[in-house]
């Protein structure tokens, strides 16, 4: 074999071998971006985005996708000017309203590695306000739809800082929260609603938000979208209008400060003018030391499950058989 043709097969080899992913994953372009982490096995897909945020485009099962994008972000990035909507599977820190703004966390560029089979990392830049750096691992099942992420917040100043895990996924709008209780709760109603920027309203009542057989169930968008929610229950799900049963499973500290303004730890913010809803586990106040961490971790799945018709009643049992089995 000549030795040109010999140096072209071996560099052509080893090329492909360098473009080699472990199993479950791959570079994939979606949503307007290049380059993007796919995790995938024979029913769930999961799709990446470090360009901007951080955050999930795609978590579907069987080619449905849970998650929303509003299709003017797409592809955006910090260099494109004007800031565009930043939809999708949002993760952030809290408490909301203290914490300093973090444009490097919330739009910035992020780093991606695959981790292994079905798993990678994004490691987002130093953010000089809050004095953090951000880092969060999704790790898919191999056989199901379940993905777990974790968000670790890094303390990389030289101070003392108090953060919590705040989670921000948008979802298909239009469904129902199913949300299970578990008295006793500081909220006579078992939920906040706050109005407008400034007001929280502690005992509301709204057509839309029902108290049944020991479950909330949030049915559309309220008079005032936010929510705050005291729940120890350690899951919930939302039945999206695309027959999908979105189910969050986390921890939950009863012994634990929670830094919101009301102490709720989980808020669904349900807006009558968007098709989505945002589903909001949030961590409680984490102390951090200069050069330590704090860590959540969310378990996310995907289930079958038709969207009640109009006068039809959720089956409850249903839902805890499914999501809490």
């Amino acid at each position: 074999m000549p030795f040109r043709l010999s140096v072209l097969i071996f560099l052509s080899v080893s090329f492909a071998a360098a473009a080699e992913t472990p199993p479950g994953t791959d570079y994939v372009d979606d949503f307007g971006y290049s380059g993007c982490i796919e995790l995938k096995n024979d029913s769930t897909r999961v799709v990446l985005c470090h360009q901007a945020g951080g955050r999930v485009l795609e978590y579907s099962l069987h080619g449905t996708n849970a998650i929303y994008l509003d299709p003017e972000g797409a592809g955006w990035t910090e260099s494109s000017g004007e800031r565009a909507n930043m939809t999708g599977g949002r993760f952030d820190i809290g408490p909301e309203q203290v914490v300093p703004r973090r444009p490097t966390l919330w739009q910035g560029t992020w780093v991606p590695e695959i981790l292994g089979p079905r798993a990678a990392l994004l490691t987002s830049k130093v953010d000089q306000n809050t004095g953090v750096r951000v880092l969060r691992e999704f790790r898919l099942d191999a056989d199901s739809s379940k993905l777990q992420i974790t968000q670790r917040i890094q303390n990389v100043s030289r101070e003392v800082k108090e953060y919590c895990h705040w989670s921000r996924t948008f979802a298909v709008g239009g469904g129902i929260a199913i949300v299970p209780l578990t008295p006793p709760s500081r909220f006579p109603n078992f939920y906040t609603m706050r109005r407008g920027r400034d007001e929280i309203l502690i005992r509301p009542v709204d057509e839309n938000v029902r108290h049944r057989d020991g479950y909330l169930e949030i049915l559309g968008p309220p008079a005032h979208p936010k929510l705050g929610i005291e729940t120890y229950a350690g899951w919930f799900a939302y039945l999206a209008p695309n027959d999908l049963m979105f189910i969050k499973r986390y921890n939950t500290y009863r012994d634990r400060a929670h830094a919101e303004v009301d102490g709720h730890n989980l808020s669904i913010w349900y807006p009558a003018d968007r098709p989505m809803v945002e589903l909001e586990p949030i961590g409680p106040r984490e102390t951090i030391k200069p050069g330590r961490l704090a860590s959540f971790t969310e378990t996310w799945e995907l289930k079958p499950f038709p969207f009640p018709g109009r006068g039809q009643t959720v089956d409850l049992d249903k839902v805890q058989q499914l999501a809490n089995p």
